[in-house]
């Protein structure tokens, strides 16, 4: 039976895989350093730069209080803040953020561009790369914003405010993935797979999953990376079979039908409980956020004057990495369980195991999968099995 690589393959993907194992085992001690660093000698430095810079704007931009737009907006975010000085806290927020993208930044660039095309996984143009990290930049602005202002500024203002924050947002989780058809075109053209064979099969392929979609859309990834993908997005009305274009152009039509029957596979697991979980523990999890932003006050960690001190704003990542670092393991772990069941799935559904096998190797070889990845990257939170398992899982007659 044909190996998934050739020894010259394979010596390549190690030489591919070997820089992301070491920055892994690095990358959580650049993390978590930073943030020790932000909640301790950086912090007042910091703090009286977001304090300096606002003032500077407030001299500058005093005007826009007495515009007939913003002085409405501006009003309302004081009485959200509950006094002045939510300039400083966003700033001070931003300017944690920036450090710490500024701090990573040689590396993101190194990841993310040189070696992706020292590899030819890469198709950006430096153009198109900048395009891309701009947007995922103002959505980080969006993100941290909402954060500074939504929790602290509720924090200040509400006693069970994570309650009142918590319950909604909790709510919101278990139908945001109807949204994700419109989050992912931010980034990629999507548009409907012509009429032809393949989509007349898609079809049939889906009516004997009894699995009912929207439309088929062929997400323009091309333009980025040489990666294969295929994935469903959204539920409900809102559900559709999403195939890049590199799928397109380097599978069969038997290998496209395999890869999507391994997502119809994840479409027909018990989705409940796991979005009830998460929304469960959102709700906990901001509940140790005001036990942690209480203690802080009570004892006056980082500076801290009051309840919801701003200064203490790198408490909250620092706390999402440790809950996620702990959990990973086995979050991992039932992940790739469902890997493995959504393969059988496939299998059961397609009752094709050449096709099945040969859509993984390929698969593996386009996306240079480490077919014997190392022990601890897996335990440490590898999402999928290894290529080298799920190819050996599959019995060919």
């Amino acid at each position: 039976m044909e190996p998934i690589f050739t020894p010259a393959q394979l010596a390549e993907i190690k030489a591919y895989s070997l820089p992301y194992y070491i920055r892994a085992a690095v990358n959580p001690f650049v993390y978590v350093g930073f943030l020790a660093l932000a909640l301790g000698p950086l912090n007042k430095p910091f703090y009286r730069l977001a304090q300096s810079s606002a003032a500077w704007l407030g001299s500058r931009l005093g005007f826009l209080r007495t515009a007939p737009v913003s002085r409405v907006f501006l009003s309302a975010m004081d009485r959200l803040w509950g006094e002045p000085g939510w300039g400083t806290a966003l700033l001070f927020a931003l300017c944690v953020d920036f450090s710490l993208k500024l701090v990573t930044a040689p590396s993101d660039f190194y990841f993310g561009y040189i070696l992706e095309h020292q590899y030819g996984m890469s198709t950006h143009t430096p153009l198109t790369y900048a395009r891309d990290e701009l947007k995922e930049l103002l959505a980080s602005v969006i993100v941290v914003s909402a954060l500074v202002l939504g929790l602290y500024g509720l924090a200040r203002r509400l006693r069970r405010w994570w309650l009142v924050l918590g319950v909604p947002v909790a709510l919101l989780m278990l139908v945001a993935s109807a949204l994700d058809p419109y989050r992912s075109r931010a980034f990629y053209d999507q548009t409907p797979l012509e009429a032809g064979p393949l989509r007349t099969h898609l079809t049939e392929l889906m009516a004997r999953a009894n699995i009912a979609f929207a439309d088929v859309l062929v997400e323009k990834t091309s333009v980025a990376s040489n990666r294969v993908q295929a994935y469903f997005a959204g539920q409900g009305p809102t559900r559709t079979i999403v195939l890049n274009d590199v799928l397109l152009r380097e599978f069969t039509e038997g290998e496209i039908l395999a890869a999507v029957a391994h997502e119809a596979g994840h479409v027909n697991e018990s989705q409940w409980p796991s979005r009830i979980a998460s929304s469960v523990a959102l709700v906990a999890f901001l509940f140790a956020i005001d036990r942690l932003l209480k203690l802080s006050a009570a004892r006056g960690w980082f500076g801290t004057t009051r309840f919801a001190d701003t200064r203490t704003l790198p408490l909250i990542p620092l706390l999402i990495y440790v809950v996620m670092t702990v959990s990973a393991p086995v979050s991992a772990a039932f992940s790739r369980e469902r890997e493995r069941e959504a393969d059988r799935y496939a299998l059961r559904l397609t009752n094709d195991p050449a096709t099945f096998r040969q859509m993984l190797v390929k698969a593996a070889r386009l996306n240079k999968m480490d077919p014997e990845p190392p022990r601890w990257v897996v335990i440490k939170g590898l999402t999928h099995p290894p290529i080298g398992e799920r190819v050996a899982d599959i019995s060919v007659p």
